[in-house]
Parts: C-alpha cells; sequence; structure tokens
C-alpha cells in the first residue's frame, strides 16, 4: 500500500501547527502519535515552507530538529529530514535520518546533493523555482505536468552526475510551490506523467490553502483534512508511492479504502 509521511514541524511558524510541537518533548511525542496511527515515515522540519515565510538559520534549525530526529530513530521510527540546507542534512543522517527531504530539488544549497551522494540515504526532490517570498512570481507554466516533469528530470540526471542511483530518489511535484490554485489541480491531473518517469513519486497535498478551491463556506482544518485524504486516495490511485499528510488515521483509512476498490489487500 502508498506509504504515509507524517508531518513532524518543529517551527513557530508553519501554515497550520506552527508553534504546536516546537518544544523537543512535544514534536517527539506528535511523531510516536502519528507512527501509532500508522505512519511509515516521520517528515521532521525546523524551517517553514509557507508562502511568505523568512528563512531560518542552518544553526536554528538544526537545534529545533536533530534532537528530534535522534529521539525518534532510538525509538524505532523510520526518520526523514525536511530541510533545503546540506549542513542539516549531514546532521539529521548523522542523527539517524534514512531520507532526505528537500523542497528545492538540491536547488537552495549547490551542497545538497554532495552530501546525500556520500550517505546511505535516499533523498525527495520537490519541484521548486525559489523561495517562500518569491515562488509565486515564478509560476508561469506552458502545460503544467509537462514543465513539471521536464524540471524534475533535470534535477533527476543532477543527483545522478552527483552519484545519487536513481533507485534512492524519490520525486516530488510540488504541489503549493511556484502553483497557484488551479495550476495545482493541473498538476494532479497529470501525475500520472510523473509517475512515468520511473522514480518513486511523493504527493503533498496536505492542508494546503488550493484544497479551499473545491469547498464552500467555512473551511475548517477538520475539512482540509478530509480534503487531503480524498486527494491523497487519488493520489495512490494513479500510482503515488507515498502521501505526505498531517492527519495521518484519516489518511491510512482513505487509502485502505482506495487499496479495496483496485482489488489489493488492506
Amino acid at each position: 500500500m502508498t506509504s504515509i509521511m507524517g508531518i513532524v514541524n518543529v517551527t513557530p511558524d508553519s501554515f497550520s501547527d506552527g508553534g504546536r510541537y516546537l518544544d523537543h518533548a512535544a514534536a517527539v511525542a506528535h511523531g510516536l502519535r502519528l507512527r501509532a496511527d500508522g505512519a511509515d515515515i516521520l517528515d521532521v522540519g525546523g524551517e517553514s515552507t509557507r508562502p511568505g515565510s523568512e528563512r531560518v538559520s542552518a544553526e536554528v534549525e538544526q537545534e529545533r530538529v536533530v534532537p528530534v530526529v535522534h529521539a525518534l530513530t532510538e525509538a524505532g521510527a523510520v526518520v526523514s529530514i525536511d530541510t533545503m540546507n546540506a549542513s542539516t542534512a549531514a546532521a539529521a543522517i548523522a542523527a539517524g535520518a534514512r531520507i532526505v527531504n528537500d523542497v528545492s530539488g538540491g536547488l537552495a544549497d549547490p551542497g545538497m546533493l554532495t552530501v546525500i551522494a556520500a550517505s546511505r540515504a535516499d533523498v525527495v526532490l520537490g519541484h521548486w523555482r525559489g523561495h517562500s517570498d518569491r515562488m509565486y512570481a515564478e509560476a508561469e507554466y506552458r502545460d503544467v505536468a509537462r514543465d513539471v516533469v521536464v524540471e524534475l528530470r533535470e534535477r533527476l540526471a543532477a543527483a545522478a552526475v552527483a552519484g545519487i542511483a536513481p533507485s534512492r530518489v524519490i520525486l516530488d511535484p510540488g504541489i503549493g510551490f511556484a502553483k497557484r490554485g488551479e495550476q495545482n489541480w493541473e498538476m494532479l491531473r497529470g501525475l500520472s506523467q510523473l509517475v512515468g518517469v520511473g522514480p518513486r513519486v511523493l504527493v503533498g497535498t496536505s492542508r494546503k490553502r488550493f484544497l479551499t478551491d473545491a469547498l464552500d463556506g467555512e473551511v475548517t482544518e477538520e475539512r482540509r483534512d478530509l480534503a487531503t485524504s480524498v486527494t491523497s486516495a487519488l493520489a495512490a490511485l494513479a500510482g503515488a508511492w507515498g502521501v505526505r499528510v498531517h492527519d495521518v488515521r484519516a489518511t491510512r483509512d482513505a487509502l485502505r479504502v482506495a487499496d479495496a476498490w483496485r482489488g489489493g489487500t488492506s
């Protein structure tokens, strides 16, 4: 069945849960709850990438995430580090992280691919066209899915040049990154094109603003989680290897239903 990556934000300013788990003990407890709910991977991040967010130093980021990564791996969890900084990736790998989730696809820090190549970690290469403060200025496409595929193929090639085998790569279409509302839906409708590239594909729609386009009335966090579960199940049916979510339990149920629909075994 499709893998579930549970989100552990150790930040004060993430768009939906900023500040809830900034304390290390709270972040670890949250991660363990997500694991108990069915998360296969825990994605620990110390820098918000919400629209308009400000960068933090690598030192601050590492103070936030490294103790959490270490504690969760000591508890037996498979941990991913959500970072654009090569030094943070290296520190997290040393603390036990097995995946580096770089939303910039290795573009934000030129040392990132080298660090990963020298390790045994897998890498998520996200589609990215710039930092949060200017990414929407880059949201111009002739064909969203086709353009994203072309640009991620370039990142896949760059990873290979750095010494990272395709079997270690996971591609992420970057839902919400340098994409306006309808462009995200266009990318999701064309997800099979990215799946066809070959490496595993990770899809992260969780609680993102574009989901409200399909909803009416007051859009609560609960309703965004429901919309996330639907899009995650549809991504699984389109061939995604994994989905990245806040609400693991609801997503697990949705994926089980999708698996039953296509004749799998839950």
